[in-house]
């Protein structure tokens, strides 16, 4: 039962994940927002606020760009007035990104907006369906993310040879 339920989940995340679906969600979202926010530039927003005080490489690596597509996003938001750029005290040859006071109101606003429109969609649903289905993806959400923290790299476990 749990391949089936496994191949259910893969069908399902692989549809939820697809850049069209993403795009279809972040417009919606960002509609309206103006200040250099737009479908492209709204990871870069949202992974800001996640992290915090980063530089462009390290926030690339979180939401899957190069640090020169995140520079030229960012830029974008940091002429909007949501984000500067500060020296890296560790390292002064980098700089680190950082949300303005205004980045993060509307970084705020957004996440209300994320929230009402995933609320809508569950309005429908019976409310123990509703709760279990959030339930359940929080967990699967903090199990994915511990597997993926105890091997960062995403390789392959290594076997020892031995049958498991």
């Amino acid at each position: 039962m749990s391949y089936e339920l496994g191949q259910r989940c893969e069908t399902a995340l692989g549809t939820l994940l697809q850049r069209r679906m993403r795009v279809t969600l972040y417009e919606e979202l960002v509609a309206g927002i103006g200040r250099g926010v737009d479908i492209t530039s709204y990871p870069i927003l949202s992974g800001l606020a996640r992290l915090g005080p980063v530089t462009a490489g390290t926030l690339g690596a979180e939401v899957g760009l190069d640090r020169s597509g995140v520079s030229r996003h960012a830029s974008r938001l940091e002429t909007g007035g949501l984000v500067y750029r500060r020296q890296d005290p560790d390292d002064a040859r980098n700089s680190l990104l950082v949300l303005t006071q205004e980045g993060e109101r509307v970084v705020g606003l957004l996440r209300e907006r994320l929230a009402g429109m995933f609320g809508e969609q569950l309005a429908s649903w019976p409310r123990e369906q509703a709760e279990q289905f959030v339930s359940g993806l929080e967990r699967f959400v903090r199990e994915s993310h511990h597997r993926s923290s105890a091997n960062p790299q995403g390789e392959e476990p290594v076997s020892s040879g031995e049958a498991d």
